[in-house]
């Protein structure tokens, strides 16, 4: 019989997920499980770890949804928090094992692993498939090691070319796991411990992971003329009806890119189609340049010099960093989105632009940092988009200037005129000075 092995990653569903197929399709027994690969809860070159409370509470709740997806279909959601290389090794020290499926990642520590596997496990064969974009790399206008320096060009040529790939259903036939499995390191997924989030504020209250809760803030947000309207109110700093709300599901893989694009367009179909519409299309695009980009430049993402080869004039200053992350900053708009993000996990895109332009430019500070830190804290963390993103606003990256630099006090008489957010997030008073010592360690007055 055919046994095999289906990793789940960045694609925490059932539907339109060719990996899962493609394992349906090839196998007699099937094992599922998912990997909690140690190095995520390491501290890292910046000191943090890769998942922090909020992620691994939007990841908890993402699996046993998953879990209940699986056993809907008479399927057992394994879970590990040893490496995939143990994960395989003891499996197939019980099993015949003959292949193992995974969806494409642009991860550098995940292809590392990956190939790894395929090194040490010669007897097995390994695919892998493109799942978490909407074009598979057969489909892009270019090869990949000519993928354009800049998103309008890549914009332009993906919109000159083929339609993004279609979504799949979910397969008709599930093959069952083997029966008694008992594999060291290997249990059926229990919700990870003190990891439940309560629904202490609106945005925790709705951002619950898993393809179920997702679907639900989908079809609320279409039900009626918001997506009409997208552009006009998408650079608010705040406001849950201001943003579409979809990346965190996107970011895990508990809805798919394909499917959402198709929703998109029925909905341009059946209601209106406009500027607006089109807008939430090009911030698919956006996502979709940076998966490509990740993939091509791999651990130049983390490099402090970028793809650019060109070093930004900061450094690190520990005392600046902790005012940054604790929200206690002299500007009370960073402030505000500060807390924001440690409090929920969520910040918007023009709250995530203005913090990271304060970092590398009021600041002085490596932007690896914030990158770091924005990892560790984003429900929504995605690493081609926040790792491309700071780059870019850091002058290392995609965008043809040397930075971006936004102006802290036009910024709030345009985004928060009134204080409303800086009141609601508790950021009223600004801190005078920013630094306690100078250069050679001496006090401040």
């Amino acid at each position: 019989m055919n046994i095999n092995l289906f990793v789940f990653s960045n694609d925490l569903r059932l539907d339109d997920n060719l990996a899962f197929t493609e394992a349906c399709n090839q196998s007699d027994l099937l094992v599922c499980v998912y990997v909690d690969e140690p190095w995520q809860h390491q501290a890292n070159q910046q000191g943090l770890t890769s998942l922090g409370e909020h992620r691994k509470a939007f990841l908890s709740e993402s699996l046993s949804d998953l879990k209940a997806q699986l056993e809907d279909n008479g399927q057992i959601l394994y879970f590990s928090n040893q490496s995939l290389i143990s994960v395989i090794d003891s499996l197939s020290e019980q099993q015949p094992i003959r292949k193992v499926f995974k969806s494409n990642s642009v991860g550098v520590y995940e292809n590392r692993l990956w190939r790894r596997c395929i090194d040490l496990f010669s007897d097995i064969e390994f695919l892998n498939f493109d799942t978490h974009t909407l074009f598979d790399s057969t489909l892009l206008p270019f090869e990949l090691a000519d993928l354009p320096e800049t998103f309008s060009k890549f914009r332009k040529l993906i919109e000159a070319g083929d339609s993004p790939v279609a979504a799949m259903a979910k397969p008709e036939n599930i093959p069952s796991p083997p029966d008694r499995l008992k594999v060291r390191g290997l249990h059926p997924y229990r919700a990870l411990k003190n990891t439940e989030q309560s629904a202490n504020s609106a945005e925790q209250a709705v951002f619950r992971g898993g393809s179920h809760s997702g679907w639900l803030q989908i079809e609320d947000y279409f039900s009626g003329r918001l997506p009409a309207h997208y552009k006009e109110v998408r650079n608010a700093i705040d406001g849950w009806d201001n943003s579409t709300k979809f990346s965190p599901w996107l970011a895990n893989g508990s809805v798919s890119v394909r499917r959402l694009y198709e929703r998109l367009t029925r909905y341009e179909n059946e209601v209106e189609k406009n500027g607006s519409t089109y807008w939430i299309y090009f911030e698919f695009l956006w996502r979709e340049y940076f998966q490509w980009y990740a993939k091509q430049h791999e651990a130049k993402l983390f490099r402090f010099d970028g793809i650019k080869q060109r070093k930004p004039l900061t450094s690190f200053y520990p005392e600046r960093f902790k005012r940054w992350t604790d929200g206690n900053t002299p500007y009370p708009l960073v402030n505000a989105c500060m807390n924001q993000l440690r409090q929920t996990g969520f910040l918007s895109n023009r709250g995530r632009q203005i913090v990271a332009s304060c970092l590398v430019n009021e600041l002085s500070l490596d932007w690896r940092y914030g990158a770091a830190y924005f990892e560790h804290q984003l429900i929504d963390y995605d690493m081609a988009s926040n790792w491309g993103n700071w780059q870019y606003l850091a002058g290392v990256g995609a965008d043809p200037r040397q930075k971006r630099h936004f102006n802290l006090e036009k910024q709030t008489e345009m985004f928060d005129a009134d204080g409303e957010y800086r009141l609601a997030w508790g950021a009223t008073e600004a801190t005078e000075v920013l630094d306690s010592v100078d250069a050679a360690d001496w006090p401040i007055a």
